[in-house]
This record gives structure tokens, C-alpha cells and sequence, in this order.
């Protein structure tokens, strides 16, 4: 494997990583909210559920954009 295929691997597990991280924010902040978990304010789940929206749709887009390759010199 090339050192540009291991890099884009990376990258792939990076991106998945941070997506699966905003789905696990935004389970823990829905079950804040409906009170399954006792002593935390359901303020804090609608805060943590912005996050974990943020975290979720526009992060990842962010690395994209930022990894994306140059496109070809011709």
C-alpha cells in the first residue's frame, strides 16, 4: 500500500470516527432531554444536542474541504 493510500485511510477512519462521536452526542443529549439520566438539567441536552448536529453534519464537511486534493497541473 502507497503511502497516499494509507494517508486517505486515515483520513476515511478520521471522518467516520467524527461522525459516529456526533451520533453518540446526540443519543446521550436526547436521552438528557427526556430525563433518562437523573441530576443533569435537560438545558444541557439541548445544548449538547447543537453540538452534536455540528459535530455530526458540519465537521466532517470541514475535513473534507480541508483534506481535499489539488486538482491536476496540466
Amino acid at each position: 500500500m502507497s503511502p497516499a493510500d494509507q494517508l486517505a485511510r486515515k483520513r476515511f477512519f478520521i471522518i467516520g470516527a467524527v461522525r459516529l462521536a456526533g451520533a453518540v452526542t446526540i443519543a446521550l443529549a436526547v436521552a438528557i432531554t427526556y430525563g433518562r439520566i437523573d441530576g443533569v438539567p435537560g438545558e444541557v441536552g439541548y445544548g449538547l444536542l447543537a453540538l452534536g448536529v455540528i459535530e455530526m453534519v458540519v465537521l466532517p464537511q470541514l475535513l473534507v474541504g480541508r483534506w481535499k486534493s489539488p486538482p491536476p497541473q496540466e
